[in-house]
């Protein structure tokens, strides 16, 4: 190609970006972060004593956060950000912390969350049950139910799907016998072959009666849908609706993602796991290797729990009353107690209450043979760190599989900055060679597992919102472990040397950034 037609078609590409959808908002957005710091500095050149007035007001709100109640990584982010801009970072965090929209947000969430708690009531001899079996257990039921209202189920059966392939197969069954509703929540749906296969069976659905239900969040999907993509949906008898669709100013709503992944049918069965609806997630577009992700799909009483989820989600700017006793599923009346027990949960940024990591602690502090954890993204805070590092000092075998084909470079540079600390505790850290893990696994002692959308990340932890599935007693937890097994012989076990191996360059940039790990 001569260097003439190169430049024309950068120059088209520069055009087409600049004047997207993405890039109109990247620049509002930008541009209103400069008129932040413009007016900022007129005030510290013109108006002296108000530039005087607004560092008193950041001594203040530097107190405030010190005494705050949160994790203390967010806490020093903030103060950091707010002493390397002199009022910028100041007001930048007050405007953050005083918008209205979050607040509106979390309490249509709490109300519809206490509109469906007749629906998720529990059954104290299956909370009998498991404590008998595993009380440690039962103090994880009990803090899940009393605390964020996730009952504990039996009779429910649990399939677990090692690829994305084997769970798109299965969800294309599924989704055939469909006979009353169908409920999809996504993070990324993408138009190519494995989202148009689905919506070619909701369509063939709505025209036979069924009601379908689509959920998308509007960040996930901003490049990979038209910006009118949920009124495509509509014209075709979906009800369609767009989580947090981003807007051209600074908002705090867009930076709580809907990240779960859910679907539901008939209240009969659920899905949920790490794939998205996108071709490269069941591997046909390569992006970044071979795409390692799970899933799971419930059967049975808990997919109860993954129905009023999606509902409580759907519900929360809505205006209209939902007839939540239409989509129950009839329990079963005796107990299948070969099936174990199941949690489904979900966790948001607005119930005060890190629902995933706590799952992963209580799992990490109460195994007695091994830990494996299957995740793509590692950003610690203080309390993961420690925990993982004592269970490992304590004997426990914690071994993590992370991708070695990373999908955003930066925060696969923050990731390296914590092997080191991880390695000399004696956890045992492996890379998957053929590609990207993006699976997000714990399973530990043959006997339990956690499946679903949370990833070791501050975002998974404590922004998005997220679901997953604890699992004790399911025979199909054998099955997790072995995949966990086969997929670390195609990984290579990172060394100290390794380690110690990487740039100078490259170690101060994973440096810099983990002081910032918090908002990546």
């Amino acid at each position: 190609m001569q260097p003439k037609e190169t430049q024309v078609k950068a120059k088209k590409g520069l055009f087409k970006i600049v004047f997207s959808r993405i890039g109109i908002i990247a620049l509002a957005i930008i541009l209103q972060i400069a008129i932040l710091f413009i007016s900022v500095q007129y005030l510290r050149e013109y108006l002296p004593y108000i530039y005087g007035l607004l560092i008193l007001v950041e001594s203040i709100v530097i107190i405030h956060l010190i005494n705050s109640v949160g994790n203390p990584a967010f806490k020093m982010t903030w103060i950091l950000l707010i002493l390397m801009f002199p009022g910028v970072g100041m007001l930048f965090y007050l405007y953050v912390k005083i918008q209205p929209g979050s607040h509106i947000l979390k309490g249509k969430l709490a109300a519809q969350h206490i509109e469906t708690e007749p629906y998720r009531q529990q059954n104290p001899s299956v909370l009998a049950a498991i404590k008998t079996s595993k009380s440690a257990n039962s103090l994880l039921a009990h803090y899940l139910h009393r605390q964020l209202g996730f009952p504990t189920y039996q009779n429910t059966d649990v399939k677990y799907f090692a690829l994305g392939e084997e769970k798109f197969e299965e969800m294309l069954i599924q989704l055939k016998q469909a006979r009353k509703f169908i409920f999809l929540e996504y993070f990324i749906v993408k138009e190519g072959y494995m989202w148009n296969s689905i919506l070619d069976i909701l369509v063939d659905k709505v025209k036979k009666g069924v009601e379908v239900r689509f959920m998308y969040d509007g960040l996930g999907s901003l490049t990979t849908l038209p910006w009118d993509y949920h009124k495509q949906m509509e014209r075709l008898g979906i009800k369609c609706k767009v989580m947090g669709s981003l807007k051209p100013f600074l908002s705090t709503i867009q930076n709580n993602r809907d990240h779960r992944k859910i679907l539901v049918i008939d209240g009969r069965v659920a899905f949920t796991g790490g794939i998205n609806l996108s071709d490269e997630y069941i591997n046909r577009v390569k992006r970044f290797g071979h795409w390692k992700d799970t899933a799971i799909m419930l059967e049975g009483d808990g997919v109860q729990s993954f129905t009023m989820m999606f509902l409580e989600m759907w519900n929360a700017e809505s205006k209209e009353t939902e007839n939540y006793r239409k989509y129950l599923t009839r329990q079963s009346s005796g107990f299948q107690r070969g099936l174990g027990y199941v949690i489904p949960y979900a966790d948001s940024p607005f119930d005060n209450e890190n629902v995933g990591e706590e799952v992963y602690f209580h799992m990490l502090n109460h195994a007695k043979k091994y830990v494996h954890i299957m995740t793509p993204y590692l950003i610690l805070d203080n309390e993961m760190i420690t925990t993982l590092t004592r269970a490992a000092k304590s004997g426990i075998e914690v071994v993590i599989i992370m991708p070695h084909i990373p999908d955003k470079w930066y925060a696969y540079a923050v990731a390296k900055t914590y092997y080191k600390e991880l390695i000399m505790a004696g956890v045992q850290i492996y890379e998957y060679n053929p590609g990207f893990i993006h699976a997000k696994v714990f399973v530990s002692d043959d006997d339990t597992a956690a499946v679903g959308t949370i990833n070791l990340d501050y975002r998974s932890l404590y922004l998005h919102f997220e679901c997953g599935a604890f699992i004790y007693n399911n025979m199909e937890v054998h099955r997790i472990e072995m995949d966990f097994q086969n997929t670390l012989k195609r990984c290579h076990k990172v060394s100290m040397m390794e380690v110690e191996k990487r740039s100078w360059y490259y170690i101060l940039m994973g440096k810099a950034l983990r002081l910032f790990a918090p908002l990546m």
